[in-house]
C-alpha cells in the first residue's frame, strides 16, 4: 500500500542534516537553563556530591513515586550497586532477558551471579512473564526485567511471581524514566528501580549517569555507601568493600535544568511516534504499545523485511539509523560460557535480525519525518 503524504518531499536529498537523535537542538532550546546551572557549580566549585546531586535525587524521588533516590555514575552502575545491596555471590542465578543492551547481564556476571535468560514477548518485546517461572530453580534470587525501548514491562504479574517465589526485582529502567504502566511512573514499579543519564535517553545528561529508587531506607543507606567506596560515618570510615560510582555534580546541574521539560517532551515524542504510524507502509511492523502503558519512545524501532537493504537504502538518503539491538545476550561471545546456542530464545533471536531505529526525539519536525517516511515507502512501492 502506497502512501499519499501531504508534503511529498524529494527523496534524492534530505531537508536538513537529520540526526538519530539531536542533542544540539535541545541543548539549544534550553541553553540559558543549562548555561546558568552549569555555571552555578563552577562559581561555588563543589564538583562531587554537590548540593545539585541531593537536589536532583529529591526532585526523582517524589516525580516517580518513592521514598529514596540514590545518584550514581551510571545506568550501569545503579543495576550493579542495586545487586550488591542483595549481596549477591557466586552461583546465584538472576533472571532477565536476552533482548536489551549488555549492562544488564554484564553486572550480573560481574558479581560471579549467572544470568538466566528468558525469551521475549514477539509483539511487545518484553520478558515473557508467562515463562519466567520455568527458569526459576533453587539458585534464583530474583528477576531483572528491563523497560524496553521506553514501555514498562507487565510488573502485575512479575511482582506476583517474585512474592509468589520469595524473590526481589529490579526494574531496569534504563529506557523509560517518564513512561507510566497503569498510571504509576517508571522508577516506582519494583522493589528496586535503576535508570541511566546516558545522553540519548529521554532525560539524558552531559555524560555519564545513573539513579536508584527504592522505597526501602535499608538498602537505599547501603547503596548510598556503596557508591562511595562502602563509606560508613566519614570518607575514612569504610564499613564495606563499595565503589567510585558518584553522581558527578556538573551532571546533576544538567538533569536539573531540563528536568522541567520532560514532561512536555514525553508528549512530544509520542506525537512523533504516532505519526509515523499512521503513515509507514503497512509492510513493517510499528511499536506495539500497551493499552494499560505511556511508552516514552527512548527509540522508535520498526520491524521490516530486508532489514539490512533498507538501513542502506536510508544511508544512501542520509537518514541515520541503529540496531537495538543486532545479537541478542545468550549469543553474545561474552557469555558463551553458558553454553547456549541459536534457537534458544527464538523471538529475541528473529527481533534481532528484523529491528530497525528511526530517527526519533523531541525537536524532529514535521517536514524531516515526511522525508523519512516517504523514504522508506518508496522502497517498498519501488
Amino acid at each position: 500500500m502506497k502512501m499519499t503524504l501531504k508534503k511529498k518531499p524529494n527523496v534524492n536529498k534530505s531537508p536538513l542534516p537529520l540526526q538519530l537523535i539531536d542533542l544540539k537542538r535541545q541543548y539549544l532550546e534550553y541553553k540559558k537553563e543549562i548555561d546558568t546551572q552549569i555555571q552555578g557549580v563552577i562559581n561555588n566549585s563543589f564538583f562531587i556530591m554537590g548540593p545539585q546531586v541531593k537536589q536532583l535525587e529529591e526532585q526523582l524521588a517524589q516525580y516517580v513515586g518513592v521514598k529514596f533516590a540514590v545518584g550514581c555514575s551510571s545506568g550501569t552502575d545503579a543495576l550493579l550497586l542495586a545487586l550488591m545491596s542483595y549481596a549477591i555471590q557466586e552461583g546465584d542465578e538472576i533472571i532477565t532477558t536476552p533482548l536489551t543492551f549488555i549492562s544488564t547481564g554484564e553486572v550480573i556476571a560481574f558479581l560471579k551471579a549467572k544470568p538466566v535468560f528468558v525469551d521475549v514477548n514477539p509483539e511487545t518485546y518484553l520478558i515473557d512473564q508467562k515463562k519466567i517461572e520455568k527458569a526459576i530453580t533453587s539458585k534464583t534470587r530474583g528477576i531483572i526485567a528491563v523497560d524496553l525501548y521506553g514501555q514498562c514491562a507487565n510488573y502485575d504479574e512479575i511482582n506476583a511471581i517474585v512474592h509468589k517465589y520469595n524473590l526481589f526485582v529490579i526494574e531496569d529502567a534504563a529506557q523509560s524514566f517518564g513512561a507510566e504502566y497503569k498510571s504509576q511512573r517508571a522508577c516506582s514499579l519494583a522493589d528496586i528501580a535503576c535508570t541511566s543519564f546516558f545522553p540519548a535517553k529521554p532525560l539524558g545528561c552531559y555524560g555519564d549517569g545513573g539513579m536508584i529508587f527504592t522505597n526501602d531506607e535499608e538498602k537505599a543507606n547501603i547503596m548510598r555507601s556503596l557508591r562511595i567506596h562502602g563509606m560508613g560515618k566519614d570518607k575514612f570510615d569504610n564499613v564495606r568493600i563499595g565503589l567510585n560510582a558518584r553522581l558527578d555534580t556538573l551532571q546533576a546541574a544538567v538533569l536539573l535544568a531540563k528536568f522541567k521539560h520532560l514532561p512536555k517532551e514525553i508528549k512530544l515524542r509520542n506525537k512523533v511516534a504516532n505519526y509515523y504510524n499512521r503513515h509507514l507502509n503497512k509492510k513493517m511492523i510499528t511499536p506495539k504499545i500497551l493499552n494499560n502503558n505511556l511508552s516514552v519512545f527512548a527509540q522508535y524501532c520498526i520491524r521490516v523485511p530486508d532489514r539490512n537493504a533498507l538501513q542502506k537504502h536510508l544511508h544512501d538518503h542520509d537518514i541515520p539509523t541503529a540496531i537495538h539491538y543486532p545479537i541478542p545476550l545468550h549469543l553474545q561471545k561474552a557469555f558463551s560460557y553458558l553454553g547456549h546456542q541459536s534457537g534458544d530464545f527464538p523471538n529475541a533471536e528473529k527481533i534481532c535480525l528484523d529491528i530497525l531505529a528511526l530517527p526519533m526525539h523531541p525537536f524532529l519536525k514535521q517536514s524531516e519525518q515526511n522525508f523519512i517516511i516517504d523514504t522508506i515507502n518508496s522502497f517498498y512501492s519501488a
